[in-house]
């Protein structure tokens, strides 16, 4: 060990003739703790707020939306195989997106009608454990010989609104309906509850119904044709460029748009909340900083006549920076490696047992979700530990700028 660090972890083990140093010091550890422990927390819960939305969108909603300027898709098939052509496409299937109301005998509600072709692949949604929305609607298929209405398949808060369930019957009603536009009477079909689905976020599962590709296309008289097409990617964070590709391949009138442009504001505006509560939660640690500061201020003026002996015996103003430097970084480091365990600690609560519920209507989700992150934590850690050094600069300055004379003399 060299002559500054031991001289260093001296002074840090030594007891204070006063008391109150040591108390400021104590002081300063736990802010410095405290601190790291709300930023571990908060960052957690803002990164797993991100990830688990962003899971929850891509598990409904596609990863690139392939639709005609003003117009519908009429020739699906063979739009479809050119989509599926493109390198980092894992699958693209027709769509039809419209807004409609549904009725039961209990009540009357607003939803958004997707209807999808079952005989491709789905989104990831399940109506229970084993049993998809694409295997859901392959049951959906009206048997009119039988008196068997089509299967429609509605969200959670859907069902609790209109007090329905599997096999109950609802009527659906659509303004797209026949006649002139000056006489147009809206479409009433009468279907049956196929399967409701959950995924957790209140604006999907209020507001979304499934339906059967070609049972929308007879409902809202479109033959062989399709709103759009939505394409799901190997990689996510590819989509953008293969959205790019797609257009370049199949040509205009298409447009595609990807999953972080039609979700960009809400994405936007997790990350901007992010970086200000990291901002918010660092004066935390930036407070604790002054006391680390304030408590070298004080040990150097205990500390004086050490001071000046140590520079007659031949040490230099570089070794009285860093012993006084050792021991403020020392400090930072204790509370930080604290602050890190106890923020591990309530993560882990946190993410096995979700006693905070949220009001879905108003966060999306109705728990709160936990997602630590090692660079997180890194870039915590390295935040505190270069505040806490910055702390220690003035005080180190002062004690190595201390005249031996001086210190002997009025030590």
């Amino acid at each position: 060990m060299s002559f500054t660090w031991f001289v260093g972890a001296r002074y840090l083990h030594a007891r204070q003739k006063q008391a109150f140093i040591s108390l400021i010091t104590l002081l300063a550890t736990a802010g410095i703790a405290v601190g790291v422990m709300a930023l571990i927390v908060v960052i957690a819960v803002m990164t797993g707020f991100e990830s688990e939305l962003q899971n929850r969108i891509l598990g409904i909603e596609s990863h690139v939306l392939v639709m005609r300027y003003g117009e519908t898709v009429a020739e699906i098939d063979k739009t479809v195989q050119a989509i599926e052509s493109v390198d980092g496409v894992q699958s693209a299937a027709p769509f039809i997106y419209t807004q409609v109301m549904l009725r039961s005998p209990h009540g009357i509600s607003g939803a958004v009608l997707k209807a999808l072709d079952p005989s491709r692949p789905g989104p990831p949604v399940f109506v229970n454990k084993t049993t998809s929305i694409g295997d859901a609607l392959k049951d959906a298929a009206p048997d009119e010989p039988a008196g068997k209405a089509p299967g429609l398949i509605v969200g959670k808060v859907t069902a609790a609104k209109l007090k329905v369930a599997v096999g109950d019957p609802i009527y659906l009603i659509s303004p797209l309906g026949k006649g002139s536009a000056a006489n147009r009477m809206p479409t009433v079909k009468r279907f049956r509850v196929a399967g409701v689905f959950e995924t957790g976020m209140n604006e999907y599962d209020d507001a979304m119904s499934f339906v059967r590709l070609d049972v929308a296309q007879r409902l809202l008289q479109m033959p062989a044709q399709a709103s759009g097409i939505e394409v799901r990617v190997k990689d996510i964070y590819q989509a953008r460029q293969i959205a790019e590709e797609i257009v370049a391949r199949i040509g205009f009138p298409f447009w595609a748009r990807d999953w972080m442009q039609m979700n960009r504001n809400l994405f936007s505006m997790l990350r901007l909340q992010k970086v200000v509560m990291f901002i918010i939660l660092t004066l935390i640690v930036l407070v604790a900083a002054f006391n680390i500061a304030s408590a070298l201020i004080m040990m150097v003026m205990e500390k004086t006549r050490d001071i000046a002996i140590l520079k007659t015996m031949g040490a230099t103003n570089r070794h009285i920076r860093r012993i006084f430097v050792f021991k403020g970084l020392a400090i930072g480091c204790v509370g930080t490696v604290i602050g890190g365990l106890l923020g591990f600690v309530l993560c882990a609560v946190l993410k096995r047992y979700p006693f905070i519920k949220l009001p879905g209507d108003v966060y999306f989700l109705t728990t709160l979700p936990v997602s630590l992150q090692p660079l997180d934590v890194l870039a915590i850690g390295l935040c505190t530990v270069i505040i806490c050094f910055l702390a220690t600069l003035y005080p180190a300055a002062s004690a190595s700028s201390l005249n031996p004379v001086d210190g002997i003399r009025y030590g």
